[in-house]
């Protein structure tokens, strides 16, 4: 929704603050977590072969052959040493929060509830109510998604590219972050649930209508089961403005997502979207979506980077709505 406000910019720097607090703190914590598992890595040594000839040459063999497996044992050292490094580390760590979590795959407008670690990139194309004008959103506030820690993700997520086919001029929107904590889960076989905390928010980075022109923040609450090949992703948050409350509004956003697995490959997925205002301009609305779609993945790339790729159409079924048919293309990284 465009809201034509003017933008905040004394609360630009504060957001700004948040944030890198919060990645910097994050990322430390995760550089001095010990680790329990090992990468394995080869290292090809030198061709070595008996001594056939006379015994000063032997010697003189004899001593090269000392400085090959010397080095050779540096060698070992160091790849010892590189294993050990801060980048393997991360790595491992991010291995064992996946493999402590269930493996359910991102839908396409609710926030996965799964802890995760990949780069995001969204494209939509949606009419306003009347099924007219078309606005396209290239980045739709999807960007980098790390695991700092066991039971934490840091998500940085660059400005939208806004075009419309209005008069409405185009433009970037606003810069959104996430910070998730899990605070239970279990894998598959051992009870298949996760349920965390989140706390998000958007700084006025945009110049309306394409920003809101405040800074908003959006705690959440967030649970997933699964059931053999099924699975249920819900979040519940709130839209909570810093300032700006008696335009905006404080919004409820209930979201809820069910998949099912076939073949570990294609999920396809129905979701609900809603959202319930409280003040502001909007007073009293409410909005609901259903969204069916498709996403298929994940597949290998290289070493440990995937490709998984979904789309889906948002379907507005309440008589208001600010847009309609919302067509999603979504491509993600796992790393």
């Amino acid at each position: 929704m465009a809201f034509k406000l003017g933008t905040s910019r004394a609360e630009r720097p504060f957001c700004f603050i948040v944030i890198l607090i919060t990645v910097l703190a994050a990322t430390l914590r995760a550089q001095t977590s010990g680790e329990n598992e090992e990468y394995s890595f080869s290292s090809p040594g030198p061709s070595l072969s008996l001594c056939g000839q006379p015994a000063d040459e032997c010697l003189l063999n004899s001593a090269a052959l000392d400085q090959d497996r010397s080095r050779l044992n540096d060698t070992n050292g160091s790849n010892s040493h590189q294993q050990d490094d801060w980048v393997h580390s991360w790595m491992r760590k991010v291995d064992e929060v996946r493999a402590s979590q269930p493996h359910f795959v991102s839908p396409i407008v609710t926030t996965h509830v799964m802890l995760v670690q990949q780069y995001r990139y969204d494209m939509s194309w949606q009419q306003d109510p009347s099924g007219g004008t078309i606005t396209s959103n290239y980045g739709a506030s999807r960007g980098l998604e790390i695991i700092p820690a066991t039971r934490l993700e840091v998500g940085i997520f660059p400005p939208g590219y806004f075009v419309h086919q209005s008069q409405t001029p185009d433009g970037f929107g606003d810069l959104s972050w996430q910070v998730k904590f899990r605070a239970f889960s279990a894998t598959e076989g051992q009870g298949d649930y996760f349920v965390g905390f989140f706390l998000g928010g958007s700084c006025p980075t945009g110049t309306p209508p394409n920003g809101q022109g405040h800074t908003v923040l959006t705690p959440t609450f967030a649970a997933a089961k699964g059931i053999g090949p099924w699975d249920i992703q819900s979040t519940i948050g709130a839209n909570l403005p810093a300032t700006g409350a008696n335009l905006l509004g404080r919004v409820i956003v209930f979201n809820t997502a069910v998949d099912y697995k076939i073949k570990g490959k294609i999920w396809p997925m129905l979701e609900q979207n809603s959202m319930f205002w409280s003040g502001g301009t909007l007073d009293g609305k409410k909005e609901v979506f259903l969204t069916p779609g498709l996403v298929l993945g994940s597949l290998p790339l290289a070493e440990r980077l995937h490709l998984t790729i979904g789309g889906g159409v948002q379907i507005a079924v309440t008589q208001f709505h600010q847009y309609n048919h919302r067509w999603i293309l979504s491509v993600r990284f796992p790393f």
